[in-house]
C-alpha cells in the first residue's frame, strides 16, 4: 500500500508532524518580522498531545497580541538598564526619575538583573523584597523598588518583551501609613519666635501658615508675589540640583557637587506638576509685614555682594542671591526644631499644620483645595489625611456630648417613692418650655434633646 504524504497546510496556518528524530513539531505564524517576513513560531514535543497543547496556547497569545517578540530574550539588568535611560528619563519629573534611578541602581539590578525578563515570577519578586528589608532596608524603600519594577515591567507587556506583569500579580511590601500629629499652637509659637532670629525667617511662616511644599516655597520669585494687593502665585517648583565635574576629573573629588569647576545639568526650577498646583493665595497682613522686612535685609545683602550678586529673583536665596538648595533648606528646619526645643518632625509636617488649621477654622472645602494645592478627584482624600483629631477637638465633642446627656438626666430624675410632691396644677395652668429649676420635689417631666445639643422641655405627662 503505497504511504499517504503529509499535506501541505495552507499559508498561515499552524502544523503539526512527527519528525524524523522521534519528537512531535509544531509550527505556528503569529506575525510579521520587522523584514517583511513570516514570524513562524516552533513547538517541539514528545508527544503529539503535548504539543498540540502547545500549539494552541501560541495561537491564544498570537490572537490576544500577546506573543513575546522574537530575537534574543531580555534579562532583567538589560530592560532596567534600557527602560531607565531611554523611556523613563525623557518623560518623567526629574524627581521622579531620580527616585526610579536609585531603585534600579542601588536594589532592582543587583538583586534580580540576572533573571531572564520573559522567567521572572511574582514568587521571585516577593522573596527579593523579603530579603530586601531583612537586611535592614525599610518598608518604605522596598515598596518604592516595588513601584519602580511595577513600571518598568508594564511598559515591557505593553511592547510585547513578556505576556504579563509579574509585578502586578505580586504581593506589595506592606507598608504602614504612620499616624501624623500636627504641631500645637505652643510648638507653632515657638517656632515662629526662634525663625525670627534667622534671615530666612519669613520662609518658615511661609510653611506654617500657607502650608506651600518645599519646592513651591523654594521656587517663589518677587515677581510671584504682590505686597500691596496681599498675594503670592505658585507657579514653579524648586528642583534638587544636578551637576557634573567641570575639571575633566582632575579635582580629585568624587562628587561633581564639590567639583570647584562643577556644571549644573540641570534646570533650577519646573512649572508645579498639575493645575491645581498653579494657584494663587492671599496674604495674611502679618506676613506681608514680614515679606516687606524680609525684602529690605535681601536688599542690603544684594549692596554688600556688588557684583558677586547672582539677580534671579527668588524670594528666599543665599547671601549672594542663589537659590536656596532643598538639602540646605531640610538641615535649616532640623536646627530650627532643635533650638526651638520642638519634637522632631519632617518639613512636609509643617503643611499638615497649616491644612489642618485651615480645616478647623471651618474654612470651605474649595478655598481650603484652591490653598494647599489639590487636584479635584483627590482633594477629599487629601482633606480626610489631613484633618488631624486633636485633643482639643477630643475633648470639645466630649463636653458637648455631657451637655447633652447629663442635661437630660437633670430633666428626668428618678424621685424616691416617699419624697413629698407638689400638687398637681390647676385646671389654668400649664407648663411653659423654659428650662427646669423646680428641684427634685417637683413632678417628673418629659423632655427632649433637639439638633445641635439643645434641651427642649416637654409638658408634664400627667397634666
Amino acid at each position: 500500500m503505497e504511504e499517504k504524504k503529509r499535506t501541505r497546510q495552507p499559508n498561515g496556518a499552524s502544523s503539526i508532524y512527527l519528525g524524523t528524530d522521534g519528537k512531535w513539531h509544531g509550527r505556528v505564524t503569529v506575525g510579521v518580522k520587522d523584514d517583511g517576513k513570516p514570524d513562524r513560531r516552533h513547538v517541539e514535543r514528545r508527544t503529539q498531545a503535548e504539543v498540540i497543547k502547545g500549539v494552541r496556547e501560541l495561537e491564544k497569545q498570537r490572537d490576544a497580541g500577546t506573543v513575546r517578540k522574537p530575537g534574543k530574550p531580555w534579562t532583567v539588568k538589560a530592560w532596567l538598564s534600557h527602560w531607565i535611560e531611554n523611556i523613563a528619563k525623557p518623560s518623567v519629573s526629574e524627581n521622579a526619575f531620580d527616585g526610579y534611578e536609585v531603585a534600579v541602581r542601588v536594589h532592582l539590578i543587583p538583586g534580580l538583573g540576572a533573571h531572564r525578563l520573559d522567567r521572572l515570577e511574582p514568587e521571585h519578586l516577593e522573596r527579593f523584597y523579603r530579603k530586601m528589608q531583612d537586611r535592614g532596608s525599610k518598608a518604605g524603600t522596598a515598596h518604592q523598588a516595588h513601584r519602580t519594577m511595577r513600571t518598568a515591567l508594564g511598559e515591557a507587556v505593553r511592547r510585547g518583551h513578556i505576556t504579563i506583569n509579574p509585578a502586578e500579580i505580586a504581593k506589595a511590601p506592606r507598608l504602614e501609613e504612620e499616624e501624623i500629629e500636627p504641631y500645637t499652637v505652643d510648638e507653632v509659637q515657638r517656632l515662629l519666635l526662634e525663625a525670627a532670629k534667622s534671615p530666612n525667617s519669613a520662609r518658615w511662616v511661609i510653611a506654617l501658615a500657607l502650608g506651600l511644599r518645599q519646592g513651591e516655597a523654594l521656587g517663589v520669585k518677587w515677581e510671584d508675589v504682590d505686597l500691596d494687593a496681599g498675594y503670592i502665585r505658585i507657579r514653579k517648583n524648586r528642583l534638587r540640583p544636578r551637576y557634573r565635574h567641570g575639571c575633566g576629573g582632575t579635582c580629585g573629588r568624587k562628587a561633581a557637587g564639590y567639583c570647584p569647576e562643577r556644571e549644573q545639568i540641570r534646570r533650577e526650577a519646573k512649572p508645579t506638576k498639575s493645575r491645581a498646583g498653579r494657584r494663587t493665595i492671599g496674604l495674611p497682613d502679618e506676613l506681608v509685614k514680614l515679606l516687606r522686612k524680609h525684602k529690605e535685609v535681601q536688599d542690603r545683602e544684594r549692596e554688600e555682594a556688588g557684583e558677586a550678586w547672582q539677580d534671579k529673583g527668588y524670594v528666599f536665596a543665599k547671601p549672594d542671591g542663589e537659590p536656596l538648595i532643598p538639602n540646605t533648606d531640610y538641615h535649616h528646619w532640623k536646627k530650627l526644631l532643635t533650638d526651638a526645643g520642638v519634637r522632631d518632625g519632617r518639613l512636609h509636617d509643617a503643611r499638615h499644620t497649616a491644612g489642618t488649621v485651615l480645616l478647623l477654622l471651618g474654612v470651605p472645602d474649595r478655598i481650603v483645595d484652591s490653598i494647599m494645592g489639590w487636584e479635584p478627584g483627590g482633594a477629599a482624600r487629601m482633606r480626610a489625611r489631613y484633618m488631624h483629631v486633636t485633643d482639643p477637638m477630643l475633648k470639645r465633642v466630649a463636653r458637648q456630648v455631657g451637655q447633652a446627656l447629663w442635661a437630660l438626666g437633670r430633666l428626668n430624675p428618678r424621685r424616691p417613692a416617699e419624697a413629698p410632691s407638689k400638687a398637681p396644677p390647676g385646671p389654668n395652668e400649664t407648663e411653659t418650655e423654659t428650662e427646669d429649676h423646680r428641684g427634685p420635689d417637683r413632678d417628673p417631666v418629659e423632655a427632649s434633646v433637639c439638633p445641635g445639643g439643645r434641651v427642649r422641655r416637654i409638658r408634664d405627662s400627667n397634666s
